[in-house]
């Protein structure tokens, strides 16, 4: 498949998983091929139940089209999104830019979404009652939304439509993708103080993740923390994409190859620093938060490494792209013979 476009090879993915999702035979097979199942998996976090620890990070399913047939993968939870109160076709192209030798992928999608209402429309389905997965929610990356103040009104007006599903188990708060014209302008603790006061007018009904940044200075980092600590949040996601293009785990050629693409780096770039921020926070906090580690897991030591260094769950996309959807089942098979759980 890597002899292809990247987004055609996405696109005709979705397309064949979306098709399985759709009868009893196409889940029971997949089922049977990929998923590893052992009760002592399960956790229960934030009053979320999570059949296992593995988890499919927001960026991959953006529209809702693998709702039904990623459970059967093997996963315990997975993310939609990230959902855009208004829809967007992405960034201009390249928005995918494979990197093999350092196991990345340059991302430019800039929340590609066909929009919340659409969204909606697809998981509010009783199918899903029973399956945990959850929503990433971030701001519409259009020319009206220029302002930190249109951009909170439109988070806001996304999960308000959301909170009419009852199926969705938790949410996270992208305030962290660097693909945006907005950027990380909520990795601001005035900013972002503002942001987590609109939306807890809300009354969110189901307990949120705020996606945190890769990269970043210490005390930026540890105030955005504070702040949500402060005002009831306890989820985090360490982390999001890496942007530094003199990352030591970026290859020489990659760098070369992406030279001049807008975009950032998802996999083993992010790996040092995703590992170093779940530790940081972990220490800082103990239990008083729960942590799922994103970035650079491709094999069941690395999601090991993840859990070890603080991590309650774990979330990838870039290791199944590139080890195949197998890698989940043998993660869990792994962790189920672990003392970590």
């Amino acid at each position: 498949m890597f002899l292809f476009d990247p987004v055609t090879v996405h696109d005709f993915i979705v397309s064949m998983g979306r098709l399985a999702g759709k009868t009893s035979l196409g889940r029971g097979m997949t089922k049977a091929l990929f998923s590893y199942q052992n009760p002592k998996l399960g956790k229960n976090l934030l009053g979320v139940n999570f059949p296992n620890p593995v988890g499919l990070s927001a960026g991959f399913d953006y529209n809702a089209n693998l709702t039904k047939i990623l459970p059967s993968v093997g996963f315990g939870f997975f993310t939609v999104g990230t959902v855009t109160n208004k829809p967007y076709e992405g960034n201009p192209g390249p928005m995918l830019v494979r990197l093999p030798e350092s196991k990345s992928i340059l991302v430019n999608k800039g929340f590609k979404s066909e929009g919340v209402d659409e969204i909606v429309k697809k998981i509010n389905d009783p199918f899903l009652e029973n399956v945990t997965f959850g929503v990433s929610v971030g701001s519409s990356n259009l020319p009206e939304i220029n302002t930190i103040d249109a951009a909170i009104l439109d988070y806001v007006e996304c999960f308000q439509k959301l909170e009419n599903v009852p199926y969705i188990k938790y949410y996270e708060l992208n305030i962290s993708c660097p693909n945006t014209s907005l950027g990380e302008s909520f990795v601001d603790e005035g900013n972002f103080t503002k942001l987590l006061d609109a939306v807890t007018t809300v009354n969110l009904t189901k307990p949120v993740f705020i996606k945190m940044p890769n990269e970043g200075d210490e005390k930026t980092l540890d105030s955005v923390v504070r702040v949500a600590v402060a005002k009831g949040y306890r989820g985090f996601i360490f982390s999001n994409l890496a942007k530094d293009r003199n990352n030591p785990l970026l290859a020489a050629g990659d760098r070369e190859k992406i030279r001049g693409l807008e975009g950032n780096m998802s996999g083993k770039p992010t790996w040092e620093n995703s590992n170093a921020l779940i530790e940081r926070y972990r220490e800082k906090y103990g239990n008083e938060i729960v942590i799922i580690g994103c970035g650079g897991i491709f094999t069941p030591q690395d999601a090991k490494t993840k859990l070890a260094s603080g991590a309650d769950l774990v979330q990838l996309i870039t290791g199944m792209i590139y080890e195949g959807p197998a890698l989940v089942g043998l993660i869990n098979q792994s962790l189920a013979t672990t003392t970590l759980l």
